[in-house]
């Protein structure tokens, strides 16, 4: 083969590689399957909705949706995770309230909401309840305060971990109230639902997602729904606001972030299944009967919530007299 026919077929050879090389890069998004990373421990109400959701995400996008837990930290592993992962839609982020608390919590973050962050959508929210064990001889919120205060200190709250929601939630319950009690810290709902099952915890403050199969068999009594209307899930349980603590209004997010710098056609089919997927009859119904509405709100919509409850969170904390770690 002459010089100049060898260098033609070169020339060829890379022209077709570089076409298949563009072809790729320019495959319609998903091409395969996507990861939802939840940065919390399995059983908790967080890995309990990404399960949910998971299912019928995949059928909206056409790709499978694949869990990964990855917890520790209070979230802040998993986030850090998702947040540097490639920002190609293949790895997705399921966040809680904890991406809101973490910054008034923690003086360190290895990420940063504004400048590593896609929001995508909020998913739904959900009250928590406020919940003792049954040897605990309490039936009402006031009933619970009373005891507290003759017994400062010695009641105990199995919390979902570190700066969660639900920890946050107890703490400001307990500066409302102007009772003490010994914050026991698990590593998710989960693990902090099975100690408080057993009677080794007296008080759980926790997602109705959690506790609503246990309210219902009479394993815990629900005294109290943190939202400011009652729950039609379990109406005859009065709110906080209603028992004395005027106002109290905290409950569970749960929403999806991507890594920042996502194209926006990638964003834009990411939301659109997500928004299909959540406003399914089926997911709808299933989530209604764990006390959860679905949001599916917009990708700017959810950064302003998220700047606003990251706000909040910072006074609230400032308010306490906690000490950020």
């Amino acid at each position: 083969m002459t010089t100049t026919r060898r260098w033609a077929t070169t020339g060829v050879t890379l022209m077709i590689m570089g076409l298949a090389c563009h072809a790729h890069a320019q495959a319609p998004y998903p091409g395969k399957p996507i990861r939802m990373i939840v940065p919390l421990a399995a059983g908790g109400p967080s890995d309990t909705s990404a399960r949910i959701v998971a299912p019928k995400l995949s059928e909206a996008i056409g790709q499978n949706v694949i869990v990964d837990n990855r917890p520790g930290a209070s979230g802040i592993i998993g986030t850090e995770i998702g947040l540097k992962s490639p920002p190609d839609g293949y790895t997705i982020l399921l966040v809680s309230n904890t991406i809101s608390l973490n910054p008034a919590i923690f003086r360190k973050l290895p990420y940063d909401n504004e400048r590593d962050m896609t929001p995508v959508s909020l998913l739904a929210v959900t009250p928590y309840t406020l919940n003792v064990h049954p040897s605990l001889p309490v039936k009402t919120v006031k009933q619970l305060i009373a005891l507290a205060k003759v017994r400062p200190g010695e009641l105990n709250h199995a919390s979902a971990g570190a700066g969660t929601g639900p920890h946050m939630a107890m703490e400001v319950f307990a500066q409302r109230s102007g009772i003490k009690i010994q914050q026991i810290v698990y590593k998710g709902g989960g693990p902090a639902m099975i100690d408080f099952l057993a009677g080794q915890t007296q008080i759980n403050l926790t997602n109705m997602i959690t506790a609503m199969q246990h309210v219902r068999t009479g394993r815990i009594r629900a005294l109290a729904v943190s939202s400011l209307k009652r729950s039609p899930v379990i109406p005859d349980i009065p709110t906080i606001h209603e028992s004395g603590l005027e106002n109290f209004d905290e409950g569970g997010q749960h929403g999806i972030v991507a890594p920042a710098g996502l194209q926006k056609e990638v964003l834009a089919k990411l939301h659109g299944a997500i928004v299909s997927a959540m406003r399914s009859p089926d997911i709808t119904k299933r989530l209604a009967e764990d006390g959860s509405s679905v949001v599916a709100n917009t990708p700017e919509e959810f950064r302003g919530l998220i700047r606003r409850e990251t706000a909040k969170w910072a006074q609230i904390v400032k308010a306490t007299g906690m000490q950020p770690q």
